[in-house]
């Protein structure tokens, strides 16, 4: 039996089932693995494909199947999936193989039972694969289908941008991001990452929208990666760059920023401010603490105070002692679906509902930690009107002492980058906001 197939498998179950990340997931099992460099490719696509594909294979899956798909046993699920993952979207598999291969997994994982009902299932799938041929059309229904989103999501989008560019940002979602890097100026220059990453055997190039950034097209195994242990960079799109720069922050000013973890954003400023100042970077749960802590070490920045805050409360403790703000608001993270495949599954339309409101709250917090004459950016790493655009009018409205100074929005099918936001404000005058 196929070793990497029983790995994916495994993953896939863990993810769907069991509510686990899979880039962790992933991570974590090729750690634990001997696979070779082409298993751990194979094992990769294999996870990402099935996940990224899964509404749309349970939509062909049901139309083999005698029973509704939510009376199939999980695991045995997570077999078919993968089965149909290869069947109809691998070409180089061969569809004997991926039947093959599968009902070994179903006797191991289940027992001849299973495997007779998994060989019976594919087998009629490699047979009459026009059975479950997509519908053409251009309602959300058919959009989302063939782009593997859920159709509720493809209804938002062609509310919000209309048919053509629903379409459009469902295919970007689709296309395999680069890695992209940030040059940590604290240690290193551009072009000394980049002499080492092409000694790496990396297809690289500079990033136009920041000047610390670096894309890598192709690249091996990011463990074996020494610039990344050693901190001369770290893991970031261009898009999430920008909201540094977009604070502007200056060497010896105290800034906040309300949700820091895992320290991205925090550590970015840390290095544009050269390393004088104070950052004082909050987050609401206690294991993510640690990760700004590690971070920072790794990256050789020493302004950070990691605090245990709910952003929420910024405000009151902090009154008026801020020179910036930076609120990067919890979202629904609808501009990272290319780097996150399992947001397809996780997300579901009473999550848009609740976030506003929190959104609106930690702003206004974060308001009120500000000096008059400071900056507050709010940032999302959200495409949707309702967490973007709305939650700044709101804001306005409810705080006259502050003025909008610019909004910067990043659109996966347009600007190339994951789908981000940014507004800039400017606080004119006291009053402290009551929410």
């Amino acid at each position: 039996m196929d070793k990497v197939r029983l790995a994916a498998t495994k993953i896939i179950y863990a993810v769907t089932e069991k509510g686990a990340y899979a880039n962790i997931e992933l991570a974590k099992t090729l750690r634990q693995e001997k696979f070779s460099d082409l298993d751990r490719r194979f094992c990769t696509e294999l996870v990402y494909g099935t996940i990224k594909t899964a509404v749309s294979l349970d939509w062909k899956l049901q139309k083999y199947l005698s029973r509704p798909i939510e009376k199939v046993d999980a695991k045995i699920l997570s077999v078919l999936r993968l089965g149909m993952y290869q069947i109809f979207f691998m070409d180089r598999v061969p569809n004997s193989a991926a039947v093959n291969e599968s009902v070994e997994l179903a006797k191991k994982i289940s027992g001849i039972g299973a495997s007779k009902f998994v060989n019976g299932v594919l087998r009629s799938a490699v047979r009459n694969p026009e059975k479950s041929k997509f519908p053409e059309g251009d309602d959300a229904e058919s959009i989302a289908l063939k782009n593997f989103h859920p159709t509720w999501l493809v209804k938002i989008f062609v509310e919000e941008f209309g048919i053509d560019h629903a379409k459009k940002i469902c295919a970007a979602d689709n296309v395999e991001p680069p890695l992209c890097l940030r040059v940590n100026f604290l240690k290193t220059s551009r072009e000394k990452v980049l002499a080492e990453l092409k000694n790496f055997s990396a297809q690289v190039e500079e990033s136009k929208i920041a000047p610390e950034g670096i894309i890598c097209k192709s690249h091996g195994a990011l463990d074996n990666l020494k610039i990344l242990k050693l901190g001369l960079c770290q893991v970031q799109d261009e898009s999430s760059m920008f909201a540094a720069h977009f604070l502007n922050p200056q060497a010896g000013e105290f800034i906040i920023d309300c949700c820091a973890a895992p320290g991205g954003k925090a550590t970015h400023i840390a290095e544009l401010m050269k390393n004088r100042g104070k950052i004082l970077a909050a987050d609401i749960h206690e294991h993510k603490i640690e990760h700004i802590k590690q971070n920072a070490k790794r990256l050789g920045v020493k302004i950070i105070e990691p605090v245990l805050l709910d952003a929420r409360e910024i405000g009151e403790k902090f009154f008026e002692q801020a020179d910036r703000v930076l609120v990067d608001a919890p979202c629904s993270g609808l501009g990272v679906i290319r780097r996150k495949a399992d947001l397809r599954l996780k997300k579901n339309p009473a999550d848009l509902d609740s976030l506003p409101q929190l959104q609106f709250e930690i702003l206004s917090s974060g308001a009120n930690a500000l000096k008059v004459g400071g900056i507050l950016v709010y940032s999302t790493c959200t495409i949707l009107r309702r967490e973007n655009e709305n939650v700044v009018e709101k804001f306005l409205s409810a705080n006259k002492n502050f003025e909008l100074v610019e909004v910067k929005k990043f659109l996966p099918h347009i600007d190339g980058t994951d789908g981000f936001f940014c507004a800039k404000f400017r606080k004119v005058r006291n009053g402290m906001h009551r929410f």
